[in-house]
């Protein structure tokens, strides 16, 4: 089709040349005084105009045509993406197993999550208040050296106080911590049903 439209270019060029020799030989043929042959040049250029006409709407319709094959072949492209989208869309949903298998996914994610917690609390249950002091200490150290606290190299001594003894901070934190255990425990236990 494309190369239909450039014969039809050329075909025009061709035209143009010939209507503006046929115009040129009737200002000639009228410089000369022969009216006949002025009239008979500028019928042909007529006639050739015609034809330069007809060659527009042959032109035009073959690009029109040209341009709705180019749109169709887009369509085409468009349709054959979309395919192989669905195709891989379903090969995922394939490899994935489908809802149900997600969701049994989900179920023994949940599963593992309770068994962590079941075995977190055993292991509660049988430390004493001692070891458990020892082990949230343990984690604060931990928590200041990934949070990059670092320990005083030196001991600084502290001014004595002017005031009566107080129990000591350590004492404090741990009495305060075997609370705060009994009462998740309680609430724990009291949120667990009994088990016969």
């Amino acid at each position: 089709m494309k190369n239909q439209r450039d014969k039809l270019h050329q075909y025009q060029k061709r035209i143009t040349v010939i209507t503006d020799r046929e115009t040129e030989i009737a200002k000639e043929c009228l410089a000369r005084g022969d009216r006949s042959k002025a009239v008979l040049a500028l019928r042909r250029k007529k006639f050739q105009q015609s034809l330069l006409a007809k060659t527009d709407a042959q032109l035009e319709t073959l690009e029109q045509l040209t341009s709705n094959v180019e749109f169709a072949l887009v369509q085409k492209d468009v349709l054959y993406g979309l395919q192989q989208g669905t195709a891989v869309l379903k090969q995922i949903h394939t490899e994935m197993g489908g809802i149900e298998h997600v969701e049994k996914l989900m179920g023994e994610n949940e599963d593992a999550r309770q068994y962590q917690r079941e075995v977190s609390e055993m292991l509660a249950g049988k430390m004493s208040n001692q070891d458990e002091d020892e082990v949230e200490d343990e984690l604060e150290a931990l928590e200041e050296q990934a949070h990059g606290v670092k320990q005083p190299d030196a001991i600084s001594y502290p001014t004595a106080p002017n005031t009566t003894l107080k129990a000591k901070p350590d004492e404090d934190k741990r009495k305060v911590r075997a609370r705060e255990r009994a009462k998740e425990q309680g609430q724990t236990q009291a949120a667990e049903p009994m088990l016969a």
